[in-house]
């Protein structure tokens, strides 16, 4: 592992240090910020710097596409559980349904013959 490595980390962790910390001040803002694809981004520009493989990137932009849909399963679920358990019974079947979310989507997907 080179200092480009250790780079990516830090930029990656700067990245969600800020989104907690603009959280902190208003939800709005830091929901703005968490709700924007930094991930992605930076998974796009690390892979293409990596490889130069434009195909590789615009493979990766179509799988996050598919899998973001039961990633939302987590945001509708968590509110409504929170209303009535505490944070981490809440959070944990939150995660839990949004498991279960991905494997249905990837069950769903294999089904019509879609590749990730």
């Amino acid at each position: 592992m080179g200092w480009e490595y250790f780079v990516k980390v830090a930029i990656t962790a700067v990245a969600v240090v800020a989104v907690t910390e603009l959280a902190k001040r208003s939800s709005f803002w830091g929901a703005v910020l968490a709700s924007l694809p930094l991930t992605s981004l930076l998974a796009f520009i690390w892979l293409y710097l990596d490889t130069g493989d434009v195909r590789g990137v615009a493979r990766l932009s179509r799988s996050i596409f598919w899998l973001v849909l039961p990633s939302l399963a987590l945001f509708v679920t968590l509110p409504g559980l929170l209303r009535a358990w505490s944070f981490w019974p809440s959070l944990g079947v939150a995660c839990l349904l949004t498991v279960a979310a991905y494997v249905g989507l990837v069950w769903a997907l294999r089904f019509f013959h879609v590749s990730l």
